[in-house]
């Protein structure tokens, strides 16, 4: 059978700007064309905080200046997020495999992340996203309930909640493609959050972590490894002093050891060892690789990256 695999890309894989993004898609398809063509199952979540950002800015504005139109609350903007970036990574990934002779579909699911309306997180909202707003704005979205915070000299910005994901909507239709050996693009951004309401399910303004999100994916579709791509070749502890040191292979239980010593930054690499730890310890023979997209080649084969087992 073949080894199945969640990679998860983060900002680097993706850019920012629509030309930026093109640009790094092509890098990005040619490493998941080396998984697909050393006989990985492949499944890929991504990042979105520069798009969701720039999609929420676009769509308040727009509704600013037209009186017929209202602002899009955060579901739909991570909904639309998810749509243009599987856009881009199906067709790059598509081009690349083809261009191999190797011919696959690749799919995008826009998928939904079930989060807990009592998770402690909507008490705390940690994320600042979108425009700068002055006085009279920030105000009114007081007014709507949503939270906002100042950055001094430059205005205030939105804020909003960072949940973690309960459960995935769509994870049948993921599982299916993949079972039929197909590249599946699923959960961007985190997923899109939504409360369940008996058989409704109402979008929630907030951001899910991708990494965790990535984590329960890799749960609940039983792959053997969850990859997760960033800027970095390997993770450090004890940054920036004398005794800073490379991680190369760990255990889980040297793993949570650093998590409990405060190694790693809430909203940086934590996430990514977290949902590593969760996923490893749900089942024997599972591993979890931190390195950056461009070394991942050379970290498959135990030369680089951070290797959790």
């Amino acid at each position: 059978m073949k080894k199945r695999v969640v990679v998860a890309l983060g900002h680097r894989a993706l850019g920012t700007t629509l030309p930026e993004q093109k640009e790094a898609v092509k890098n990005t398809s040619r490493v998941i064309a080396d998984l697909i063509e050393k006989g990985y199952q492949v499944a890929i979540t991504h990042s979105n905080a520069p798009q969701v950002g720039m999609i929420h800015t676009a769509m308040n504005e727009f509704g600013k200046e037209h009186e017929n139109y209202t602002a899009a609350p955060m579901s739909v903007c991570s909904a639309m997020s998810q749509g243009y970036i599987g856009y881009d990574l199906q067709n790059g990934i598509r081009e690349e495999l083809m261009n191999r002779g190797i011919y696959r579909t690749v799919s995008t699911i826009l998928t939904q992340v079930i989060v807990d309306p009592y998770d402690e997180a909507f008490y705390t909202p940690t994320k600042v996203l979108g425009r700068y707003m002055n006085v009279e704005e920030a105000n009114a979205e007081r007014k709507k309930g949503n939270y906002v915070v100042e950055e001094p000299g430059k205005g205030y910005r939105r804020i909003v909640s960072a949940p973690n994901p309960v459960s995935i909507v769509e994870i049948d239709a993921i599982r299916a493609l993949l079972d039929a050996d197909q590249i599946v693009v699923a959960c961007g951004g985190g997923g899109i959050p939504v409360l369940e309401q008996d058989h409704h399910l109402k979008g929630a303004g907030a951001v899910i972590e991708k990494d965790l999100t990535a984590g329960k994916m890799a749960e609940e579709i039983n792959a053997d490894m969850l990859i997760i791509l960033t800027s970095v070749e390997k993770v450090k502890i004890n940054m920036g002093r004398p005794e800073e040191e490379e991680l190369g292979e760990i255990s889980v239980e040297q793993a949570k050891e650093y998590m409990e010593e405060g190694h790693f930054g809430k909203y940086n690499m934590y996430p990514k060892f977290k949902a590593s730890v969760e996923f490893i310890e749900k089942r024997e023979g599972r591993s979890a690789l931190i390195t950056s997209f461009d070394k991942l080649n050379e970290a498959l084969k135990g030369k680089t990256g951070t290797i959790i087992k």
